[in-house]
């Protein structure tokens, strides 16, 4: 169904409904479910030349034809989504009204937070076209001077966000995740001894590889070993001594009578985790069944987690990691004649940085790269996916800022502790890592299952829901504390202006959400953050929340102006002076690679990106796809649509996070398999 026909249908349901509740008398159901569809039929005639605008240009910010994905097309599909639960809705309402089996209270509920929801997105839509207005055609990240910047952040952030947490995301919870069996799967600690390694350009010469030495000063480097077999080297008495003990259950290393031979290939895999938390264990599930599916070691790097050990500390360990296992291939069960870098979301920016390194230092570069939503815009910047994060309860703009505040070094120890007092994301890094990741599962289960369902599709069918309505996001309500900014490294300014970024040719437009990928934005250094101060529980939430005045349009060009009469839900706590952190360091290529001039990016092994429709990094892909593209970089870019931010976490939900898990094996094929050659599967 169109958008239009979808529109004029609802807008007739909504005006039936209204009619008949209006006509029932003066009891305050009856009120209620009135004034509701009249809300409905409001925002729906509002919102639909809106998200025509946003469609009617969307394929100019795409990275091509085939590939017709960007934050306008996610936020015209979450809108549509939204819409059509509404229409479905008003249709049963109306055909069961008048039944004495008709749940008035319950219908009553859901219409109210749904049309709450739809509110929120109209308003999304009117900041979204201020950012077409603002910025370059292509661009998807704004581009505005500092208070522009800043006057649109603060704007955006006071918009009312827990009418996407409560009845219309219902919480559901995801049994324990199983993982293959492998055959090994060993903790090993690197001593920090600094090694040589060959250079590219001439084997004879070499370059000295040091370890890890900033901010803690040289420590070891812990990775995680995992094969589906045990291979020859695997067990050998050198690795051995290098295992670092985790406890009676850890180690999987099975006695075989014969060992299978060394692969030709290898993995290494940078874990997510915003720089702050996470580690190799937690991402263990999906690893193990990447070992079992491609029969290839997987090297996965226990990197030290900001903000006790901020930017490039983990840069620096990782780098070491990957220039010991090229060194040391034979201990790992591979002959290492191909690699690929794998990582997710932060471990996405840490494989194109390592790479970027690797080619800095004059060393072998990585064969390849398999990076899925990953974060190549370390900075402060709005684009329409970062909009999303309104009502993304994994990954909201104040999560955004505290990770990237912590690995840029904006977050002091002191800071760290007080956070932890009060259950921050700080404190969650404490936390036991299995715990951590139960409550990220869950909290996004609840959201994907709301989308799959939104979008037509059915959830699991083993989803059981659970009494408690999820309200805020556990990783929003965390946060406790503002941070304490405080300057770092000053670099030089690295502007969009300064890439000279091509835009890619006007490609032919479609409704349709698939696939996509480009991103950038402003690079001046803004005094605004993203931290939240702590907001109300969700009994207040419910009680105190407010629809605003109208927000002022101050004449600088970037402050929202909403149609006459349209007002948005806000906080009540209104508008808050957030000091939004943005270091300059942030600008360095090493932090954001979006940033990276052509020289360094030239440098850049072929790019295999998986994103994610439903995800406020979008953007972050969709740029640096197009960047690469028009470097001439081999690139390809797939969006799966219906998925968060995170979705290989999630790969046991459902049928679409295991299908989208499999297409990232499937690119990393792409890199480990030479022209005319097949990656062998694992034995059974």
């Amino acid at each position: 169904m169109d958008l239009r026909t979808m529109t004029q249908s609802l807008v007739t349901l909504a005006e039936d409904n209204m009619a008949f509740f209006s006509s029932q008398g003066p009891g305050e159901t009856a009120r209620r479910l009135s004034s509701v569809f009249a809300g409905v039929r409001e925002q729906a005639l509002g919102l639909e030349p809106a998200l025509g605008r946003l469609l009617g240009v969307a394929h100019l910010f795409d990275l091509d034809a085939e590939t017709p994905a960007n934050g306008y097309r996610s936020l015209v599909h979450t809108a549509r989504c939204c819409m059509a639960h509404l229409l479905h809705k008003s249709r049963y309402v109306a055909s069961n009204r008048r039944s004495i089996f008709f749940r008035t209270s319950h219908n009553l509920a859901e219409l109210e937070a749904y049309l709450a929801a739809l509110t929120q997105l109209r308003a999304l839509t009117y900041y979204a076209q201020r950012l077409l207005a603002t910025n370059r055609p292509g661009g998807l990240f704004f581009e505005g001077d500092e208070g522009l910047t800043s006057d649109f952040l603060r704007e955006y952030v006071t918009l009312h966000k827990g009418c996407f947490y409560g009845r219309c995301l219902g919480f559901q919870s995801l049994a324990n995740m199983a993982s293959v069996t492998v055959r090994v799967s060993r903790l090993l600690s690197l001593p920090p001894e600094a090694f040589e390694m060959p250079l590219t350009t001439d084997p004879k010469l070499t370059v000295t590889i040091p370890p890890p030495s900033a901010h803690m000063g040289p420590a070891p480097v812990l990775v995680r070993l995992i094969s589906y077999d045990l291979r020859e080297g695997q067990d050998s008495e050198e690795l051995s001594s290098l295992v670092k003990s985790e406890g009676p259950r850890t180690l999987e290393l099975w006695p075989r009578p014969q060992q299978a031979p060394r692969s030709q290939y290898l993995i290494v895999h940078f874990h997510g985790g915003g720089f702050v938390a996470q580690t190799s264990k937690s991402h263990e599930p999906y690893l193990k069944t990447w070992a079992q599916e491609l029969g290839v070691p997987i090297l996965s790097i226990d990197y030290s987690l900001a903000p006790e050990a901020p930017f490039p500390r983990a840069l620096e360990e990782c780098f070491y990691a990957y220039c010991w296992a090229i060194k040391n291939c034979a201990l790992l069960g591979s002959t290492a004649e191909r690699i690929c870098l794998a990582g997710d979301s932060a471990g996405g920016n840490l494989c194109f940085t390592v790479s970027l390194r690797a080619a800095a230092y004059g060393v072998r570069v990585p064969d390849g790269i398999m990076a899925a939503y990953p974060a190549t815009m370390l900075q402060p910047s709005a684009s329409p996916s970062r909009l999303l994060s309104l009502m993304d309860p994994l990954l909201p703009l104040s999560v955004l800022s505290k990770c990237v505040s912590a690995y840029a070094g904006g977050e002091t120890e002191e800071d760290s502790t007080s956070d932890r007092k009060a259950l921050g994301m700080m404190g969650l890094v404490q936390r036991d890592t299995a715990l951590l990741f139960r409550d990220l599962r869950l909290g996004a289960s609840s959201w994907l299952n709301s989308f799959l369902e939104l979008s037509g599709r059915k959830s699991p069918r083993d989803s059981v829901p659970i009494a408690e309505s999820m309200r805020r996001s556990v990783s929003e309500a965390a946060l406790d504390q503002p941070d304490d900014p405080k300057g770092t490294d000053s670099l030089k300014n690295l502007t969009l202006h300064d890439l000279n970024l091509k835009s890619s040719s006007e490609t032919s437009g479609t409704s349709e959400l698939s696939l996509s990928a480009e991103t950038l934005g402003p690079s001046k250094p803004s005094d605004v953050n993203f931290l939240l101060r702590p907001e109300d529980t969700p009994e207040e939430d419910e009680a105190q929340d407010k629809l605003s005045p109208e927000p002022l349009d101050k004449g600088r060009g970037i402050c929202a102006t909403f149609p006459k009469g349209f007002r948005p839900r806000r906080s009540s706590q209104g508008p808050t002076q957030m000091p939004i952190y943005s270091s300059p360091i942030a600008k360095n290529p090493f932090m954001s690679p979006l940033l990276a001039p052509e020289s360094m990016l030239q440098t850049l092994p072929p790019v295999h990106i998986v994103a994610c429709a439903l995800d406020p990094m979008l953007d972050d892909s969709v740029m640096f796809a197009r960047r690469l593209r028009s470097l001439g970089k081999p690139v390809t870019l797939r969006v799966v649509e219906d998925l968060p931010h995170g979705f290989l976490s999630l790969a046991a939900l459902c049928r679409e996070t295991r299908q989208a898990a499999a297409l990232c094996v499937e690119r990393i094929r792409l890199v480990l398999t030479p022209p005319g050659t097949t990656v062998p599967a694992a034995p059974v």
